[in-house]
């Protein structure tokens, strides 16, 4: 990571590696300089449009009716599952990059939490990779999709429309399907998979709670009521609507509020 590097410019980097342990260790790097204060903010060209960040030939990226489904309780049906958690860690690598890179003129906190939640993506991705890797399996030997990508593309035109469907929505959904998903491995007899999910639970609702700290100011920023733009983003973008149930303990901890909490059972009923 060269010092003198704008910090949107070595984010960039970062975000266009294809390499996976390249794109990990570079994150990391610059989790390291941006701390050290060897980046600066001002110099950056403008922010391009970004088809795909860099990444992998494999796994094949399909369509999500596509990918298989498989009991927990064999071998290759747990190796799946991680395969999954280990696709959505890298792909959220890739966002927390892409909002430090992207969205420009936000206070300096906004870098600061976005750098870090992309250096803790690494560190969830190296623990699920590693995992899989001892149990004859490694990140690319299945399908995935590229929904969390598809929603990166359609929210690169505004950071308050990012911070809503992003952590607000997708991670958020981590917070509710996370326990039971542990609670299956688990079962299985997989205990430190079960013991990496709960490393990832704890750290999700901090990069949950970052979405929603900065929704709410950009909300504030613009004179915006933050439900009924929330709400007004959902109906337009989200053509499924909200998924439930939503787990109040882990949502409460993010941020979320009781009466959000409420309005979002509302939501969550709402048909196309």
């Amino acid at each position: 990571m060269h010092p003198e590097r704008n910090l949107h410019e070595a984010a960039y980097a970062c975000l266009m590696e294809p390499g996976v342990a390249e794109k990990c260790a570079a994150t990391r790097a610059l989790a390291a300089a941006w701390n050290s204060g060897l980046l600066g903010l001002e110099g950056a060209e403008p922010a391009v449009t970004i088809a795909a960040p860099g990444r992998p030939d494999r796994p094949v990226l399909v369509s999500p009716r596509r990918l298989r489904r498989r009991g927990h309780g064999t071998l290759e049906g747990r190796a799946i599952l991680l395969h999954a958690v280990a696709h959505i860690e890298f792909n959220a690598i890739n966002l927390a990059l892409d909002a430090v890179y992207r969205f420009r003129d936000l206070p300096r906190g906004f870098y600061d939490d976005w750098v870090r939640v992309a250096a803790e993506e690494v560190y969830h991705f190296g623990l699920v990779s590693a995992h899989l890797e001892s149990l004859g399996y490694a990140y690319g030997d299945f399908p995935a999709h590229d929904g969390l990508w598809e929603t990166a593309r359609a929210t690169a035109h505004d950071p308050l429309v990012r911070m809503a469907l992003v952590p607000r929505v997708l991670e958020a959904r981590g917070l509710d399907v996370n326990p039971a998903m542990r609670a299956r491995l688990a079962g299985a007899g997989d205990g430190e998979a079960a013991a990496i999910l709960d490393i990832i639970l704890r750290d999700e609702v901090g990069h949950v709670a970052v979405g929603n700290r900065w929704f709410h100011h950009l909300c504030r920023e613009r004179g915006l009521d933050p439900w009924a733009t929330f709400a007004g983003l959902v109906r337009r973008h989200l053509k499924g609507g909200l998924r439930g149930p939503f787990l109040r303990e882990h949502r409460l901890a993010a941020g979320f509020t009781e009466a959000e909490l409420e309005a979002l059972e509302q939501l969550a009923e709402e048909k196309d």
